[in-house]
């Protein structure tokens, strides 16, 4: 018999502690080898911590919203080898194997064994999750309507009020979760440090949208990467940067940090609503195909919370495309400790002035709107409407023949 001291694990550069979510093991349990013990959270990303022995988890360290340091002991397992594996334990991974039918996540089996829930009946939960996976809010969902079913008539309200109370008045009342708590601490102090203005300068996209109406089809097929846009603003705005290199900075008091790398983060809005903003670190080290393959990948995994801690951390400058959501322009927030962010509107069809050495003739453009957001302690109108007006520049001189 021996003890094993679970410590927090490092989880990337910077990030020297974790908030403890909540525990899918109760001391006195057996606990498997790589089997999902308790999920943490840093600043932006939830992530979880698996078991590296067999054992029974005798004490728990460290409670939910507790901190804990890297390098930390969280839990105490006894080891030994002839502990049994208790039967309700391990029914589900046994029956889920003999099946090969679907594949379920460590913490979906386990939210199973502990509710009740048979292998017959996850294979009837329609799975929202990459390949129809069935995540955990599909499972808690559909074990909330189970004993809603029981305990009282079924509603079309009901589903929606879960975790939720209700006023004398009836309003609904929503308790923020965890990511909208710290993105709203994160927003009002970037407000309270930092004296925003924000710029606007139209661009001319018309190149470069038929570059991508050129392309895509063929750069689908060879690569199997979607030809998005946001790879030509990511390089304009990195070009922009390395001209006027005092965007590129932070202030710690009364000094000015003037960044050597340029990370780009990206503003990325999320099935739930919330927000997360993942990191192109040297960003101006990409050709155009490598922007295009590295912002699918953030992306698609930011969606499905799949990335990893330092993914979020370190960004030098943010880009946020609210266009994708139908707007033309806004007043984004800085992303601190940064000192700007561009906002990229919506792509439109406008009747145009179009100057030439023959003449002036009108004629149909795609047109864009760039808000570009900056803090007025360290950067002034010039410098912050000059920024806009560079990346709206290098825009309008995209050639459509660019090879990728």
């Amino acid at each position: 018999m021996a003890e094993y001291n679970l410590t927090l694990p490092a989880m990337g550069e910077s990030i020297a502690e974790a908030t403890i979510i909540r525990w899918l093991k109760e001391e006195g349990d057996y606990v498997k080898k790589e089997e999902l013990l308790v999920e943490i959270a840093t600043d932006k990303v939830d992530s979880e911590v698996y078991s590296p022995v067999n054992g029974i988890l005798i004490k728990k360290l460290f409670y939910p919203d507790e901190v804990a340091k890297v390098g930390n002991s969280i839990a105490i397992l006894e080891t030994k080898d002839n502990t049994e594996i208790p039967y309700e334990e391990k029914t589900i991974k046994e029956e889920q194997e003999e099946s090969k039918k679907r594949f379920y996540s460590p913490l979906v089996r386990t939210i199973a064994n502990k509710e009740g829930i048979s292998f017959y009946e996850l294979e009837t939960i329609k799975g929202t999750g990459e390949n129809g996976r069935v995540t955990k809010k599909d499972l808690l969902k559909f074990i909330y309507i189970k004993k809603t079913r029981i305990s009282f008539p079924f509603t079309k309200s009901s589903i929606y009020n879960y975790n939720n109370k209700t006023s004398l008045n009836n309003d609904e009342i929503l308790e923020m979760d965890r990511m909208r708590k710290i993105t709203a601490e994160h927003m009002m102090k970037s407000k309270n440090i930092s004296a925003h203005v924000t710029s606007f300068v139209e661009a001319d996209v018309t190149n470069i949208v038929k570059w991508r109406e050129n392309l895509k089809e063929s750069f689908q097929k060879n690569t199997g990467e979607k030809l998005t846009l946001m790879s030509v603003f990511v390089e304009c705005v990195v070009k922009a940067i390395k001209d006027l290199p005092m965007i590129n900075i932070s202030v710690s008091g009364t000094n000015i940090i003037k960044k050597r790398n340029i990370h780009i983060g990206l503003a990325t809005a999320l099935p739930n609503g919330n927000l997360i903003v993942p990191v192109i670190k040297h960003a101006d080290s990409y050709s155009l195909g490598g922007l295009v393959k590295i912002i699918n990948d953030l992306i698609k995994r930011a969606k499905s919370n799949k990335l990893k801690p330092e993914e979020t951390q370190g960004g030098t400058y943010t880009i946020s495309n609210i266009g994708s959501f139908g707007n033309l322009f806004g007043t984004p927030i800085i992303h601190q400790p940064q000192v700007a962010i561009m906002a990229i509107g919506l792509i439109q069809k406008k009747l145009s002035i179009i100057e030439t050495p023959e003449g002036d003739f009108v004629g149909i453009r795609h047109k864009i709107y760039l808000s570009h957001s900056y803090d007025h302690r360290v950067i002034d109108g010039v410098l912050g409407g000059s920024f806009a007006k560079k990346v709206a520049l290098y825009l309008e001189k995209f050639n459509s023949y660019t090879k990728i």
